[in-house]
């Protein structure tokens, strides 16, 4: 009996074991990941903002005008002229403020203890 309870216990010690080792293993193996990921998001990050740099760069005025002039037959760029804006008055009016006499007329007649939409059921 005695030598039956020590087997069985020697063996969930051992299944205890492996699972632990298992588990420090996966761990390692996730802590790793995480790791080369982390190092990927700062390359990137790096590639982003030379990126951004290059674009602030080449958006620069005295960058592109010496492009646009020397593309100007072909592209047949003008300055903006004021027509292009569009007018005050073309731009639509705010709408009305709502009406709340009807929703004040329904929230009294609930507090009151009437209910509208039931007679309006009843009624068809």
């Amino acid at each position: 009996m005695i030598k039956a309870i020590n087997a069985v216990l020697f063996c969930t010690s051992l299944a205890g074991v492996v699972g632990v080792y298992a588990l420090k293993y996966s761990v390692e193996d996730i802590a790793a990941d995480k790791a080369a990921l982390e190092r990927k998001i700062d390359i990137q990050q790096g590639e982003l903002s030379l990126l951004q740099a290059d674009w602030s760069y080449l958006n620069q005025p005295a960058h592109v005008a010496p492009i646009v002039a020397r593309h100007q037959e072909a592209l047949n760029l003008l300055p903006t002229s004021q027509e292009q804006f569009g007018r005050i008055d073309a731009l639509p009016m705010r709408p009305a403020a709502p009406d709340t006499a009807a929703l004040d007329a329904l929230l009294s007649a609930l507090d009151s203890g009437i209910d509208p939409i039931e007679q309006l059921i009843e009624a068809n």
